[in-house]
């Protein structure tokens, strides 16, 4: 999860922001002090309530709208809510077989069909819209690489991954190479960098590039040329798909016809949302970004809760969920993080 808000609220404080914000949450309506001392969670008199209601107000957990003499949670609201107040229960085991059951887990899908799959499972259960990115090559591990000169200065490169998923890709070098320079050089980053992913190729080139550079022979000098083409990042290597989201469409909160416009574009931009699961890929854990915290003024509105999928311990991508901030995070979090790990299960080549 994300760090917690550092805030000390007593034990009344603490009952009275968790019943309004599962209420709005609910109902979708500014909650009053009046609501709130009818509820059967609540042992409070009413003075009592609109004290603490002012109480919260002041340090900016929740607001009053214009129109309405209730309140409304904000971010920093819902953030101590659902780091200090929430209650996730995981998926039972009768759960989590249905949840396999509909993500065909048993049949013989490819990885982009299971992909597709989880995205479209999570966005029927939440009603939100589902995203997951696809296996990310970065963190798979090299097998082997080899070469095939093609016409004028292009390459053609195989590169065979630890689950023998392979990739081809049509390189353009600085000059023609010979089928033997290609040879030599398939050998030395075979020797060298066989069973490495590619991050880390691409970091031990740029040092060896660095530290070779004056004294490299031509074969070696042939060899870094022909590698850093191969290994420089593309934008092939990271997308995602994205399920349900005309369900957003009927979020009364996301309805504005141009937030929905501007929501639209950053997800055939693709940057913005990239960008956040790759930040859950780095915490390695669940995440929720509530509102403004994602860093990008198209989510303001907006919850994204995303968790990592693994295969043999390397993390390979990320399941989420983008939804309104009054989104039932007692509900979506899990079928996130059980989808995550169900999805890694079924990726694992070894199963």
């Amino acid at each position: 999860m994300n760090d917690p808000i550092n805030v000390e609220l007593s034990d009344r404080a603490q009952q009275l922001l968790r019943v309004l914000i599962e209420r709005f949450i609910r109902d979708g309506e500014p909650v009053g002090s009046r609501t709130l001392a009818r509820s059967p969670e609540m042992d409070l008199s009413p003075a009592t309530i609109r004290n603490v209601m002012a109480d919260l107000e002041d340090i900016g957990f929740v607001v009053s709208p214009h129109t309405s003499a209730g309140r409304v949670p904000t971010v920093q609201g819902y953030r101590f809510f659902v780091d200090t107040l929430l209650t996730v229960e995981p998926l039972d085991g009768i759960q989590i077989k249905e949840l396999r059951d509909r993500l065909g887990l048993d049949s013989e899908l490819e990885k982009t069909e299971l992909v597709e799959s989880a995205s479209n499972l999570v966005s029927r259960l939440t009603r939100l819209a589902g995203v997951v990115t696809l296996p990310r090559r970065d963190q798979a591990a090299l097998r082997r690489v080899d070469f095939l000169p093609l016409s004028q200065d292009r390459v053609l490169v195989i590169l065979v991954f630890n689950d023998t998923e392979v990739q081809n890709r049509v390189i353009h070098t600085g000059r023609n190479y010979s089928a033997s320079e290609l040879e030599r050089a398939a050998n030395y980053l075979n020797l060298h960098f066989g069973g490495k992913s590619l991050t880390s190729i691409r970091q031990l080139l740029l040092k060896e590039m660095k530290e070779a550079r004056k004294n490299m022979n031509d074969m070696m000098a042939a060899t870094l040329e022909v590698a850093e083409k191969v290994f420089t990042k593309s934008s092939q290597d990271e997308d995602f798909v994205l399920a349900g989201e005309t369900n957003l469409m009927e979020v009364r909160e996301l309805s504005d016809i141009e937030r929905l416009r501007e929501l639209f574009e950053a997800f055939s931009k693709k940057q913005e949302i990239l960008h956040l699961l790759d930040q859950c890929i780095s915490a390695r854990d669940v995440q929720v970004f509530i509102g403004g915290e994602s860093g990008y003024h198209v989510f303001d509105e907006c919850s994204v809760v995303t968790a990592p999928y693994s295969v043999n311990g390397q993390i390979l991508g990320a399941v989420g969920v983008i939804g309104p901030t009054r989104m039932a995070y007692d509900r979506v979090i899990p079928i996130v993080d059980a989808t995550a790990r169900l999805l890694g299960t079924a990726l694992n080549p070894e199963n």
